[in-house]
């Protein structure tokens, strides 16, 4: 009797040490589950399609498709304070969103270098090409839908999206012919495509930024592929958030923008994309313009009202003149018979 007193005692003792040492540290963040169950804990890793998180026990790796909501609680100043030895380079979200029916994310960046900016999104960049020409775009979600000027595959419908996959020895090219046109609007010359045969392949996106967080004087670059040179990274800042051209606003800048970089996103500092390329003068260098990201968005938000319809003459289709009559001879014309 006196033995299994004290093993209960020494029970006791050992976990509401454990409870004291836990309940001792910062409050900690939540995650719940859309099973409903809670979880409490410490997040180690909060990425796009996953988050780590260390429950006392045991560190779990969680799928963010199982993930309801997850909260922060206060950090301890040591633990808000930067890793100055931390292999992560800010481009990670500190929040993610993309709302019910929503089709591209936003998030909370950190302002970085471009290098950094590169390494992280330059994968979400695609090529565009259709029998007229090429053009550059750029993936919203995982989904595989893309954003790209209307222009890039005006009166086209046999387009073609090439992929630039990171490996080892550097890049890897892959192209897709089955892609769909899901909304157009020529007035603002932009596209929504999608890729429907992306099999096998891991799409990265990028994060749709504010237009009233940009400022003139901003440092910004673009990614695209002008005059068929790919991955081509050309940087500048703001030169005007508010230049009037034929009725609309659009973004200038003093990068580089060239013919194939139409459709390409604009990125600010933190890897949000802030507008979309299209314009540009060959002969006059830091005269560039990108569509503003607030009118991207509005474009796919509404993007019902825009939606490609195959039976529309104007959405797409080309249809070839007759061919001329190879008798040039005045027609003889006969008069009815009485009969």
């Amino acid at each position: 009797m006196v033995s299994y007193r004290f093993f209960a005692w020494v029970l006791t003792t050992a976990l509401l040490i454990v409870f004291f040492v836990i309940s001792g540290r910062a409050p900690a963040d939540t995650v719940v589950l859309k099973e409903g169950q809670t979880l409490t804990g410490d997040i180690l890793v909060d990425r796009q399609t996953y988050l780590v998180i260390d429950i006392g026990i045991d560190v779990l790796r969680i799928p963010k498709e199982r993930i309801l909501e997850h909260k922060y609680g206060p950090r301890t100043a040591e633990s808000q304070a930067p890793d100055t030895h931390a292999s992560r380079h800010d481009t990670e979200p500190n929040t993610l969103e993309r709302r019910q029916g929503q089709l591209y994310y936003t998030a909370d960046l950190e302002k970085t270098t471009i290098e950094n900016c590169v390494e992280a999104f330059s994968e979400a960049v695609v090529k565009v090409s259709s029998p007229a020409g090429m053009g550059s775009g750029f993936f919203i979600n995982e989904d595989a839908f893309l954003i790209t000027n209307y222009h890039v595959i005006e009166k086209e419908t046999r387009i073609e999206v090439t992929m630039f996959q990171k490996t080892p020895d550097g890049f890897e090219k892959k192209k897709f012919k089955k892609v769909k046109i899901e909304a157009i609007n020529p007035f603002v010359d932009l596209a929504l495509l999608r890729v429907e045969d992306t099999e096998g392949a891991e799409v990265k996106f990028v994060y749709l930024g504010d237009i009233d967080r940009v400022s003139v004087g901003e440092k910004v670059f673009a990614i695209g592929n002008p005059l068929g040179l790919e991955r081509t990274v050309t940087d500048g800042v703001i030169s005007t958030k508010n230049r009037a051209f034929e009725g609309l606003v659009y973004i200038q800048t003093n990068a580089d923008i060239n013919p194939g970089n139409s459709g390409g996103p604009l990125f600010n500092l933190a890897g949000e994309v802030v507008g979309v390329t299209n314009m540009g003068y060959i002969f006059f260098g830091g005269l560039g313009f990108a569509i503003p990201v607030d009118r991207v968005k509005h474009f796919i938000e509404n993007r019902d009202a825009f939606a490609y319809d195959n039976d529309n003459p104007n959405t797409g289709f080309k249809y070839l003149q007759p061919d001329r009559r190879r008798n040039r001879a005045k027609p003889v014309f006969l008069e009815p018979s009485d009969q």
